[in-house]
């Protein structure tokens, strides 16, 4: 029976483990240029025993970031601070892969510099509000995206991409997921065009399709990989059948062939099984639980064959050593929600690990 601790290739990359440490905003890129920091490195490389670490959402250019103090790849500057925080975790023994997060309509323009506004794929507002540096603001109509603006978010992800590379991350993650850029292609709420981006299940998947081909043909397919949410509220989306726009999404992908696609598992398990029956790639999974963090009762979906690597969030945040107290049974640090986002080293890298 496979386990979450056996090794597992990942489009010719060996890991020595099935457990993912998921992408998780922190919002402290507090170097030049939102740079991260030596914090940062020390933070990563803390959990390099993961099988593979998939980073904090990275903007892919200025008008992506949706949250204060959230890290970009855009910079050389910003590229030069993330090879610290690689070098750091290859030296701890570790694989990690950079999350490229646009958040399109998530965002608020006292965010972003020189004038700009949130862009996303129809004029659409989300209900609710973001948090800023002068407090809660409501979410912003913003820019439909023209077929200009789409064909340069697509190369501000391909540089991005490129300069994860030169930065000595492993892969790129696409964020597909929880409401934000990609996402709002997705939803038939958030995308209301007729035109060749939207209307039905396989336009409203193009933009996904194009946007990780291009990247797979700058980076390779095997350090290419697509975060999806199927059905997630997130952002004030709404999918009430996702079915058959993730369908037409595989479909478009099997020409591209990324290393692998990770899901935020929706509610209902029987798409995840037919999700992983139609992609021929690694599939990670974020189960779906109810009232608590994932944890060590899901470690089942690898024995059982639902997924082929199984993804922790908020108790690898606590747990440096996560897979070290897997194998163990336990005991585990409990998450300080109050520290998740902003702060300094408390609740960051002061999680303490097990003792020998």
């Amino acid at each position: 029976m496979t386990t979450a601790f056996d090794p597992i290739d990942l489009a010719g990359a060996r890991l020595p483990n099935r457990i993912v440490m998921a992408p998780m905003t922190r919002s402290r890129a507090y170097g030049p240029g939102l740079a991260p920091t030596d914090a940062t490195a020390e933070y990563y490389a803390q959990r390099a025993s993961a099988g593979l670490i998939v980073s904090e959402g990275i903007q892919p250019s200025p008008v992506g970031q949706g949250y204060p103090d959230t890290p970009g790849l855009h910079s050389q500057a910003q590229v030069a601070a993330w090879r610290t925080v690689t070098d750091a975790v290859h030296g701890a023994g570790g694989r990690i892969f950079a999350q490229l997060m646009h958040t399109g309509r998530i965002g608020h323009p006292s965010l972003l510099p020189d004038g700009l506004s949130p862009v996303g794929a129809s004029a659409v507002a989300a209900k609710g509000q973001v948090y800023t540096a002068d407090g809660p603001k409501d979410f912003v109509v913003p820019v439909e995206l023209d077929e200009a603006g789409i064909e340069a978010t697509v190369a501000d992800h391909v540089a991005a991409a490129r300069n994860a590379i030169s930065a000595g991350f492993d892969g790129v993650e696409v964020h597909g997921a929880n409401g934000y850029l990609v996402h709002q292609f997705l939803a038939p709420n958030s995308n209301v065009r007729t035109d060749a981006w939207g209307g039905d299940p396989r336009r409203r998947a193009r933009f996904a399709v194009e946007l990780v081909g291009a990247v797979a043909d700058a980076i390779g397919p095997h350090r290419t990989g697509l975060r999806v949410s199927p059905g997630n509220p997130l952002g004030d989306l709404r999918e009430p059948e996702p079915d058959a726009t993730y369908f037409a999404l595989l479909q478009g992908l099997e020409r591209v062939g990324p290393a692998y696609l990770h899901v935020v598992e929706p509610a209902d398990r029987a798409l995840t099984a037919e999700l992983r029956k139609r992609f021929s790639g690694v599939l990670i999974l974020n189960a779906r639980t109810e009232g608590r963090h994932t944890g060590p009762q899901e470690l089942a979906v690898i024995e059982d064959g639902t997924a082929d690597m199984l993804s922790f969030g908020a108790l690898f945040l606590a747990n440096p050593d996560l897979p070290r107290r897997l194998r163990r049974g336990g005991p585990y640090n409990t998450p300080d929600r109050s520290t998740y986002y902003g702060g300094d080293e408390r609740g960051y890298t002061d999680y303490p690990a097990l003792e020998d």
